[in-house]
């Protein structure tokens, strides 16, 4: 496959849609709100005051390293976690650039009931 076909508009919307299901999950949120507020944590820092077991932390990071949102480093015997802001900037990005052509589409709707 070409460069330019895993890099395209579809590629984009898939990339865009993992980072979308990934943050959907209220478990997943949470720990990428707490990878946000300070530096990379292991696991085990993940699961301080939760109800969650290791292995269930583990599957959720594993989701949202699939979808860049996070990536791990080993550090000796265990990964430490960190969050990546870049696929969320793409998509920040993305949204007001959209959001830019539907006013665009709007006012020149207006425009044309106006006239």
């Amino acid at each position: 496959m070409s460069r330019a076909g895993r890099s395209g508009p579809a590629a984009k919307r898939r990339a865009y849609a993992s980072v979308f299901a990934a943050l959907g999950d209220p478990t997943r949120l949470s720990l990428v709100a707490k990878l946000c507020s300070g530096p990379p944590r292991s696991i085990s820092k993940l699961t301080e005051d939760t109800r969650l077991s290791r292995q269930a932390v583990t599957k959720h990071l594993r989701v949202l390293e699939r979808a860049r949102v996070v990536r791990s480093a080993r550090s000796g015997r265990e990964s430490r976690f960190a969050f990546n802001p870049e696929p969320i900037e793409d998509i920040k990005k993305h949204l007001d650039l959209v959001s830019e052509q539907w006013d665009h589409a709007l006012a020149r709707l207006r425009t044309l009931a106006d006239s």
